[in-house]
């Protein structure tokens, strides 16, 4: 799938940012190299190789947004019986706050709904803010949490926000 995306509103004069040629690929192991880079940039717990090679071999939905041959971002998701559960997504360093995230989002939603799924239900960590503002922004909903989800480091654990989004008709 490819098409010009842009996180610039086409109200915003100046644009915000630069029309970009974006395209959303799958993830393939020749891939995993600079999604692992990314990982490994962004988060503090990153998911290892593994993580990301069991998700391809599962066939799990994993798209990779690419403006050329740079890595932008990527998701990955787990479809379920009327439901799709998000995974992982993240937005490359140089590429945050440009509106990339939503970008993905829209994507996942409109492939989701095309899996017939009612709804799309994620964890975010409870300290990371500013991706439940951008979840909240997309219309989900704070649903619930789950105490000592993720590590944190030093034998820490930290809650997750569970978070869903009504896709369409069924529930």
């Amino acid at each position: 799938m490819s098409a010009v995306l842009s996180s610039a509103p086409s109200s915003a004069w100046p644009p915000v940012a630069p029309a970009v040629e974006a395209r959303f690929e799958p993830m393939t192991p020749e891939r995993l190299d600079a999604v692992l880079a990314t990982e490994q940039s962004v988060y503090s717990h990153p998911w290892s190789r593994r993580n990301f090679a069991d998700t391809l071999a599962a066939g799990h939905n994993a798209l990779c947004l690419l403006a050329g041959d740079e890595l932008l971002g990527y998701f990955v998701a787990m479809p379920g019986f009327e439901e799709v559960h998000l995974l992982n997504i993240t937005v490359a360093p140089a590429w945050q706050r440009q509106g990339w995230a939503l970008v993905m989002l829209d994507a996942l939603a409109l492939w989701s709904r095309g899996q017939g799924a009612h709804w799309l239900w994620l964890e975010v960590r409870a300290s990371n803010t500013r991706a439940q503002q951008i979840y909240l922004r997309r219309g989900f909903m704070r649903v619930g949490l789950r105490k000592g989800y993720y590590p944190a480091g030093h034998g820490l654990r930290e809650d997750a926000v569970v978070m869903n989004l009504r896709l369409g008709d069924g529930a």
